[in-house]
């Protein structure tokens, strides 16, 4: 029988390349997406090796509609058709609004919303005409509170768990699955492109990018609408839920600036 295929975003790296290895072993082929060609080119090398994995590789910058297109074509192809799509592709700056670039903000919005909405919609079509298949979507933590000096990410965020719980609601009567994963702090490349001092908290608040993958796999399987890996980011996004916003926001605003 043939293998199912996976389209992974952001793979080449992280999350993404925790992802890509995972669903290798669980013997997906894959169709790996990124800037990186190089790194993703090494990253098919090894999982073919490895896993007897076929591993296409489409290099795309999907802050850029025109590559966005790419990625679309492939998950609307009905030869070889994508089965899962991971939407892990994306990026946070951190930094006051006032004093933000206003680029990269408009940037991270192409990304982390647009791109993500674009491929969903291009893989839902195929998947509902087929009743079968299914979407994770990586979200945050920081989708659940106003986020003092990464506004613009957490906002990016939040608009992708609230995008993804009403999809979940609308396949509920189909066999296509919708799951939005909602990491906290994650030991990846994402502090330093982000400009964040990982060093700032404390090693206990940290989970590998492999512990959030799995959950997300995990969480998946059992057709969960959301997924928090890990006890402390459940008992954040609880603690968050039913504590007024007006409290929350300044917690978040006081821990920015004492972290300044």
């Amino acid at each position: 029988m043939s293998r199912p295929v996976a389209l992974v975003t952001g793979a080449s790296a992280g999350i993404g390349d925790a992802f890509a290895r995972l669903l290798a072993a669980r013997a997906y082929n894959l169709v790996v997406v990124a800037r990186d060609v190089a790194r993703l080119e090494a990253l098919a090398k090894e999982l073919a090796a490895t896993h007897k994995t076929d591993v296409e590789v489409i290099g795309a910058d999907l802050t850029d509609l025109e590559q966005v297109a790419k990625v679309e074509a492939r998950l609307a192809s009905t030869e070889s058709p994508v089965e899962l799509l991971v939407n892990n592709a994306g990026f946070g700056l951190v930094g006051k609004a006032a004093d933000g670039d206003a680029d990269g903000d408009r940037r991270m919005i192409a990304l982390n919303v647009d791109a993500l909405v674009r491929l969903t919609h291009a893989a839902l079509g195929p998947m509902v005409d087929r009743n079968r298949g299914g979407i994770i979507n990586v979200a945050s933590l920081a989708a659940f509170q106003p986020t003092a000096e990464m506004a613009v990410y957490g906002a990016t965020k939040a608009f992708v768990l609230s995008f993804s719980q009403a999809v979940y609601e609308e396949l509920r009567d189909t066999n296509v699955a919708m799951t939005c994963l909602c990491p906290g702090f994650t030991r990846t490349e994402f502090q330093e492109r982000a400009g964040a001092e990982a060093d700032r908290m404390p090693d206990f608040v940290w989970q590998t990018a492999e512990e959030v993958a799995e959950a997300g796999l995990a969480g998946f399987e059992k057709r969960k609408a959301v997924v928090l890996p890990g006890l402390l980011n459940k008992a954040t996004a609880g603690i968050v839920s039913v504590t007024p916003t007006t409290i929350t926001r300044r917690v978040a605003g006081l821990l920015a600036r004492n972290f300044d």
